[in-house]
């Protein structure tokens, strides 16, 4: 950086909002000169380049859904073939915007990249997370629709049936990946989900491991383990659950033996930490900390287990983030998704940084 960037570099931190013009003036060149001076600073990644914001923040990156979420309950028991009584509901979802809400609202700054309808549920969904999360970056594509999950549940408030409508998602390419790259370079962590095709999430573990960026991969369905890599030795953590640790395998755990020896399999392909949760069972962890399990509390009054597996992952992120212990982290995660299945909230309502830790401290 040169004396004249420096200079106005100084000046813009003092203040943001200071015109080309008052730059000019202050610093004895031409208004044309400032602006190139600008222009690279932009391109060296100094500012953003709106308001000349000063690029000195490092988000979370969080890459993948962003859904409307459909719920629909069923009132008796589900009789197939005819019309079955249910109430419903409308809300937003995603695993990466869940996940980035959670985050944004335990007080992390938070950027969700994806792609999305130009449509009136896309602005949806921006004005109910934008207040979390970063939703400038999401490109909006007028041929597609915004990304859809319908969820039929039960009684008990779990599910008996999932659909979804992510075609969206397909566009989430390496070569939107490649445009956006300047903001993976300043990212504090990468999270991405498997509704990115493949090769996205194969471009973001090579790219993750030459700029030694932190990786967090979570998996979303059964269906969609064939997009994980068999290279995973620049993924720091992957969450998945024991359905999606046997779809990748190809084989059902009989026994408990059966499911760790599925996990050692995975866990062999590079990862440096594997957590796998079970609903109701243990959670078992494998990584750097060696092999461990952890007891799930039994929650009496579950209203809808929709949004758990994101707020457990988001525990566990903030907690590794923070630099906490094995136990802390996992405690995190488990208080977190305890309280969350207890409203009727993808993302509970309540939550913030103390109400996370007075949770965890309850357990």
């Amino acid at each position: 950086m040169n004396e004249n960037e420096k200079l106005i570099l100084n000046l813009i931190k003092e203040n943001p909002f200071i015109s080309q013009q008052e730059l000019s003036d202050k610093v004895g060149l031409s208004r044309p000169a400032v602006a190139n001076i600008i222009s690279g600073l932009v391109k060296k990644e100094y500012v953003q380049g709106k308001a000349y914001v000063l690029n000195e923040q490092n988000p979370i990156v969080c890459i993948g859904g962003a859904n409307i979420d459909r719920k629909f309950h069923i009132t008796d028991e589900l009789v197939k073939g005819t019309s079955n009584p249910v109430t419903s509901e409308t809300s937003i979802g995603g695993v990466a915007r869940n996940v980035a809400e959670n985050l944004g609202r335990i007080g992390e700054d938070v950027l969700l990249l994806t792609t999305s309808g130009n449509d009136a549920e896309w602005q949806h969904i921006s004005d109910l997370s934008s207040p979390f999360m970063n939703v400038d970056y999401v490109e909006k594509i007028s041929s597609e629709s915004t990304g859809s999950y319908t969820a039929l549940l039960d009684q008990h408030g779990s599910m008996t049936m999932g659909f979804a409508d992510m075609s969206v998602y397909d566009k989430i390419t390496p070569e939107f990946m490649i445009k956006n790259t300047y903001l993976l370079n300043k990212s504090k962590c990468i999270i991405a989900d498997l509704n990115c095709p493949k090769e996205t999430i194969e471009f973001l573990c090579s790219y993750a491991e030459k700029k030694e960026i932190k990786l967090v991969l979570i998996a979303v369905s059964g269906p969609k383990m064939n997009r994980l890599p068999h290279n995973l030795h620049a993924v720091d953590w992957l969450i998945l659950n024991k359905d999606e640790v046997e779809s990748f395998v190809g084989k059902d755990a009989q026994t408990e033996a059966e499911l760790i020896q599925y996990i050692g399999e995975i866990r062999s392909l590079g990862v440096k930490n594997l957590v796998v949760t079970s609903g109701k069972d243990k959670i078992i962890y494998d990584g750097d900390e060696g092999q461990r399990q952890f007891e799930v509390k039994k929650v009496d009054n579950v209203v809808d287990v929709t949004g758990a597996g994101d707020a457990f992952t988001s525990g566990l992120i903030y907690g590794w983030l923070k630099s906490f212990e094995i136990d802390k982290i996992i405690d995190l995660a488990k208080a977190n998704a305890s309280k969350t299945i207890q409203t009727a909230y993808t993302v509970r309502q309540d939550l913030d940084k103390k109400q996370l830790i007075k949770d965890m401290e309850a357990l």
